[in-house]
């Protein structure tokens, strides 16, 4: 067995949902396409006893650990350990929030988020998906005026889950699909155009989906919805209304993952803001 196929294991350990951390190790993976790493959570890790399990189990794996704890003295506590037990553990953001807190001047308040009373913003994501979910695929047009933003596009470019990323992000978000034939609902074109984000792709990478889908659902990959001639005909006719509406902002979402096309959208929202002399884009979150 050669080095590169061996699994191992890394911990994510954290005293809340370990959303961030995970996040973190995921995208290091990505570098490593090669080798097999099985991520295991633990969450709602909160004192010594907790912590003495989590690193017997990642001594007697070899695991990595990565954690994310707030409290001072259990980070100390974790490093002492983990180092008592010959476990490798990475801090992701202890360092991060004392550098934070010499650079604001202030003591951070060290809780778990999980365990911090509900935020305005956290209502304001939940209203937010609650939008998505009744604005998806063009249902209710009427809805489109009271979005921050909409996406259109044909079928398959990911409208629907980048409207569900940009919810989470607190953003209401509309998206109205482009059908051949089909005049879209009037309510898009009266939108103001610095509102309407257009998603476009490739020919090749569109009809893959497309016939991806067409297998799922069971039917022949010579339906219309996979012929390249239809799809390249949808293409141009979407291309066209993209053309006619130069305003729009226009995004290629080819070979481009859910979270980079919602970074792209967020940051050329924010620059068209501040274009306008606002300091601080209304509704619109910075990128993470």
């Amino acid at each position: 067995m050669t080095k590169a196929s061996l699994s191992r294991s890394i911990f994510v350990v954290s005293d809340s949902t370990g959303e961030t951390a995970e996040k973190v190790v995921r995208a290091a993976l990505l570098q490593f396409p090669d080798h097999r790493v099985r991520v295991r959570l633990f969450t709602r890790v909160r004192d010594r006893d907790a912590v003495l399990e989590v690193l017997r189990k990642a001594r007697d794996q070899n695991a990595m650990v990565v954690f994310t704890l707030v409290a001072p003295e259990l980070r100390e506590n974790f490093h002492e350990l983990a180092m008592s037990h010959g476990v490798e553990a990475v801090d992701v953001i202890g360092a991060l929030i004392h550098k934070v807190a010499a650079f604001v001047e202030a003591d951070p308040l060290n809780v778990p988020t999980v365990t911090m009373p509900l935020s305005e913003e956290y209502f304001r994501r939940v209203e937010a998906i609650e939008f998505a979910v009744k604005s998806d695929d063009g249902k209710e047009p009427r809805n489109l005026r009271k979005a921050d933003l909409v996406l259109t596009g044909v079928s398959r470019t990911s409208k629907t889950p980048l409207a569900t990323y940009l919810a989470g992000r607190g953003l209401k978000v509309a998206n109205v699909p482009l059908v051949l034939g089909v005049e879209p609902p009037a309510e898009l074109y009266e939108m103001p155009a610095d509102r309407v984000v257009a998603l476009t792709i490739g020919l090749d990478q569109l009809l893959e989906i497309r016939k991806q889908r067409l297998r799922q659902l069971g039917m022949p990959d010579d339906a219309n919805y996979g012929l390249r001639d239809h799809v390249r005909a949808e293409l141009d006719h979407a291309n066209d209304i993209f053309r006619k509406n130069r305003d729009w902002l226009v995004v290629d979402v080819t070979n481009r993952a859910i979270e980079e096309t919602a970074t792209i959208i967020l940051e050329a929202f924010k620059d068209r803001e501040e274009k306008r002399g606002l300091s601080q884009p209304p509704n619109v979150p910075a990128s993470r």
